[in-house]
């Protein structure tokens, strides 16, 4: 088969979880709530920080951007799918490909760092109490993560510039509800030798050296736990770090799950069913771990969803 032209792409076909009729006002039922339920748990997490100067540390604007990012990260996928279905249209432009899918390598990326950065910021509040202060100074706090928002920018900049110079055939179908990257790549024509090797040469140096991160520090953080001669004090350091671990397990544990699961069954569809795990569930579920298992942001959720329920305190306040 000729290789096309790749100005002659107009447009690919994201054939989506299911192509059942009677299946799609459930998918946009249950997605549309997912989604909801995402942004305004996220909203709520940003909000009850910023309004709480209380949570004005280095561990809550991490936590911050965190959030910021998992919005953005299910924003990039979810709507799409969800006009696709109430549309009964599977087209999306290749312009508006290659821009969702850098936006979602970006989110991912952004995921990743920041939750290393996070783990980084626990370490330093553990192994080294008395100097957290002056090491997680606001400063630093910034450049980690200036440097996971530059990085993450410039290696979705790179993965997409690579995708540019593919040429493409007739079949222009992505079994998947979002441009995934690797899929795309599967359909061209051209030799994807180099991207193929970019992809997962800088993914495992990036999510590899990230994931080393992590387990380095709790490894650090559990040394030091072990050295608590009071059982108080043990349980009190970790669960300063619970809800971290928790969200780092459930991140990583699904982005391995999902290329296991492809890898065993090399099923484009089941790739995409797992998929959700890591692009909705996750970053659904972060803001219910952080929240439950902290009493600080239930305290200043249960505040903010105070001055929320009633407006008139507010009006009061300012007139007085």
């Amino acid at each position: 088969m000729a290789a096309g032209n790749l100005t002659r792409v107009s447009e690919f076909l994201l054939l989506g979880l299911s192509e059942e009729p009677e299946l799609q006002p459930l998918l946009f039922g249950l997605f549309l709530s997912m989604y909801l339920v995402t942004v305004l748990g996220n909203l709520l997490i940003i909000l009850a920080v910023s309004s709480d100067a209380f949570l004005h540390t280095p561990m809550y604007f991490f936590l911050c951007n965190l959030s910021l990012a998992d919005i953005c990260f299910t924003s990039t996928t979810v709507p799409k799918m969800l006009v696709n279905i109430q549309t009964q249209s599977k087209a999306i432009p290749y312009a508006g490909c290659i821009t969702q899918m850098y936006f979602f390598i970006l989110c991912a990326m952004l995921d990743n760092f920041l939750l290393t950065v996070m783990a980084y910021d626990r370490f330093v509040a553990i192994c080294h109490p008395l100097h957290y202060t002056v090491i997680m100074n606001p400063r630093l706090c910034g450049l980690l993560v200036l440097g996971s928002w530059t990085i993450s920018s410039l290696y979705s900049l790179l993965q997409c510039l690579m995708a540019l110079r593919l040429s493409f055939c007739s079949d222009l179908e992505i079994t998947h509800f979002f441009c995934e990257l690797n899929q795309m790549t599967q359909l061209a024509c051209s030799d994807t030798f180099l991207n193929n090797f970019v992809i997962y040469f800088v993914t495992v140096l990036l999510g590899g050296g990230s994931l080393a991160g992590i387990l380095y520090s709790y490894s650090k953080i559990a040394s030091s736990i072990q050295a608590i001669p009071s059982i108080q004090g043990k349980y009190k350091a970790f669960s300063t770090c619970a809800s971290h671990l928790s969200v780092v397990s459930l991140f990583y544990g699904t982005c391995l799950g999902v290329y296991l699961s492809s890898a065993s069954t090399h099923s484009s569809h089941s790739s995409a069913v797992a998929s959700v795990m890591y692009t909705v569930v996750t970053p659904m579920l972060n803001p219910f771990i952080y929240s439950l298992r902290n009493r600080d942001i239930k305290g200043a959720l249960k505040r903010v969803l105070r001055l929320v329920s009633t407006p008139g305190t507010i009006v009061m306040r300012l007139k007085i």
